[in-house]
């Protein structure tokens, strides 16, 4: 997998990204940590690690994927979280599917799949958006809002995404659906963050999520 890059948005992660950096230290593919300026704890926290690093532009957790996609020269890339709760070890099959894909899914509602920090909730609310793609956009997915993705770096660049904040998880979707990209979906365990604060509010940027899909409906 060395022509795959692990895209990884991290901010305020000093305890989480350590640990999730030393657990894919031997995967042979490349690492970029994209943060804000002002995160020093995080940066110092990562020194001696095998990875480079981007200070995003813009503030918020989009940008930091459009900023990396723009970055990032090797043929694959994956966008992994920061705060461990994605496992590594799902990253070899959603390779192999992505040689004839231009994108690969994670998805935590599939067979031998399942999740350590979805609440009531936000698995009814990901239920919820996740149809709405299904009926307004015919996306085949049934986690619209899980960001374990793994696609070809150039199609992601087409995809010309905009969207600065959470926005962005169905912004992806919804694009590959307008360029008729192909993409198939992948069993995925999502584990629960090994350290520090959430940074998901699921009432404000569940709202957020929700005008953005009806704003997309109106335009498509």
């Amino acid at each position: 997998m060395n022509d795959l890059t692990l895209l990884i948005p991290a901010k305020n992660e000093s305890e989480s990204l350590p640990i999730v950096l030393e657990e894919i230290k031997n995967y042979q593919l490349k690492k970029l940590v994209v943060m804000e300026e002002e995160d020093k704890i995080t940066f110092n926290s990562i020194k001696g690690f095998d990875c480079d690093v981007l200070i995003q532009k813009n503030k918020g957790y989009g940008s930091a994927i459009i900023e990396g996609i723009n970055k990032i020269n090797t043929k694959y890339l994956c966008i992994f979280n920061a705060d461990g709760s994605f496992d590594p070890k799902e990253l070899e099959n959603m390779y192999i599917k992505g040689k004839s894909n231009d994108f690969v899914f994670g998805s935590r509602y599939e067979k031998d799949a399942g999740s350590d920090d979805d609440t009531f909730l936000t698995l009814i609310g990901n239920k919820f958006f996740s149809l709405f793609g299904k009926i307004f956009f015919k996306l085949k997915l049934n986690d619209i809002l899980y960001t374990y993705v793994l696609g070809r770096t150039a199609s992601f660049n087409n995809l010309k995404l905009l969207e600065k904040d959470f926005r962005i998880c169905t912004e992806i979707p919804i694009n590959i659906i307008k360029n008729k990209f192909s993409y198939t979906h992948n069993s995925s365990h999502e584990r629960s963050r090994l350290k520090g604060v959430k940074k998901v509010n699921e009432f404000k940027d569940g709202f957020k999520i929700l005008m953005y899909i009806i704003i997309r409906i109106f335009k498509n």
